[in-house]
């Protein structure tokens, strides 16, 4: 009985450290495509808002869902337009809702793109995603993660980001190249930017790529375009009057899932806007009980 008492002591202090710990390193080593120079990341809360600006040293912070095996995980890029990470209503917010579905989550705080940290911008935050897959699939059996079932998902940039993920796994831009898995098990996308075209997010595009951009450039970040056979499940949800990100961006991508037969799931609201988050006050329908289903139908959960 003592040493029962003894494990289930363990178990429970363990996860308590997993979801009491603060943010961690994401690379084991030195940090890829980085340039030395001051850290100047800073915090500003509005309106209950937390907004984390000049992100140039990327971390994680895992929630843990509690003790057992075989849990799903969901890695959680905050949204900010490549120029700021929404941490708190697009992240922390998010991981805590997770958790109470027996979820875990791991909230991304990736390297916001600048030239002056980075050799090539464009790719810093598409590295940082690839290594918090890589992070949570070495951790799986530690964390009580079923290896086969961690996803990606983003709001906004953060969904552009996660759809990055998901259309360009058999890359490792992080230039580790260990053979590790990259590619998502499913992707969650809330008024995610996909395309850098016309009906894309200027801001957004301008932050990662620069003034200039190329056609190669606007091909391979405009993720309609990526997208392939091996493109995981998608669930997304957007408003029809968001201004900031058109609902295109979604009809879009679902179309080209649809085109070569992956499952998605979209929920389009006729009011929100953009950045509603958790809430969208327009509406008293949950789009996160519908995501939970969504995880039952997929067998996530």
């Amino acid at each position: 009985m003592k040493k029962i008492l003894l494990t289930l002591f363990s178990i429970v202090n363990l996860s308590f450290c997993l979801m009491a710990q603060g943010p961690q390193a994401l690379y084991p080593g030195a940090v890829p495509n980085y340039i030395e120079g001051p850290n100047e990341q800073n915090v500003a809360v509005t309106n209950g808002i937390s907004r984390i600006a000049k992100v140039s040293i990327p971390t994680f912070q895992f929630y843990s869902a509690g003790s057992g095996a075989n849990k799903p995980c969901v890695i959680v890029c905050p949204g900010g337009g490549y120029g700021i990470l929404a941490s708190s209503h697009e992240g922390s917010d998010i991981a805590k809702k997770f958790n109470e579905k027996g979820i875990h989550a791991l909230v991304l705080f990736y390297r916001l793109p600048d030239a002056k940290r980075q050799v090539d911008k464009r790719i810093a935050p598409l590295q940082d995603a690839q290594q918090a897959i890589r992070v949570t699939r070495q951790h799986a059996t530690e964390w009580g993660i079923d290896p086969k079932k961690i996803g990606i998902m983003g709001f906004s940039a953060g969904g552009h980001l996660a759809a990055s993920v998901a259309t360009h796994f058999t890359k490792d831009y992080t230039g580790i190249n260990d053979g590790a898995n990259l590619r998502p098990d499913f992707q969650i996308l809330l008024y995610p930017v996909i395309s850098f075209r016309s009906f894309g997010h200027l801001g957004s595009a301008k932050n990662l790529i620069g003034p200039d951009m190329s056609e190669e450039d606007l091909h391979l970040f405009s993720n309609e375009e990526q997208v392939s056979p091996q493109t995981p499940p998608a669930f997304l949800v957007h408003a029809a009057d968001d201004k900031a990100v058109p609902v295109k961006n979604s009809l879009l991508y679902v179309e080209k899932l649809s085109n070569l037969n992956i499952s998605s799931d979209l929920h389009v609201y006729a009011k929100g806007g953009h950045g509603f988050g958790l809430n969208n006050k327009t509406n008293s329908d949950d789009w996160f009980e519908s995501l939970v289903k969504w995880f039952r139908s997929q067998s996530l959960l």
